[in-house]
């Protein structure tokens, strides 16, 4: 089997070398062997598991719900079924957020449209004021 240092492992998933000891100690990445020297060396396994890491946080997961889908992705009584359950979660989670976003542009856009934008004093400003509950 061949290992690999903290170093190579960081190049091969564009993962950063804080962040894999962060998962180790957090439990999410499964803790690498070592070394009689104390070095850490991972395997193949460890790699898939960053790319999984990366990947679901790509799809905005959270570390907590990565953790969920790295144990049943290894529980040979799960199903697609849970999977697809926390995939659809995730879109509701998605879609609520976007709707926050929508609303804060919007928000930020009518504000805006009072903004002189010019060089009148910064007591003038419309956005300002607004953020400090003036208008």
């Amino acid at each position: 089997m061949a290992y690999l240092t903290i170093g190579k492992v960081a190049k091969k998933t564009g993962v950063g070398v804080e962040t894999i000891r962060y998962y180790e100690r957090s439990g999410i990445l499964s803790k690498p062997d070592r070394l009689p020297s104390g070095y850490r060396v991972y395997t193949e396994e460890n790699i898939k598991q960053l790319l999984f890491l990366r990947k679901a946080q790509a799809l905005g997961f959270t570390l907590g719900e990565i953790s969920d889908l790295l144990s049943l992705s290894t529980d040979p009584t799960s199903n697609c079924e849970q999977i697809n359950d926390l995939a659809k979660e995730k879109i509701l989670q998605i879609e609520e957020k976007i709707a926050i976003l929508q609303n804060m542009r919007r928000d930020l856009d009518a504000i805006a449209q009072y903004c002189p934008a010019n060089s009148q004093p910064i007591s003038d400003c419309s956005i300002i004021n607004h953020l400090y509950g003036n208008s």
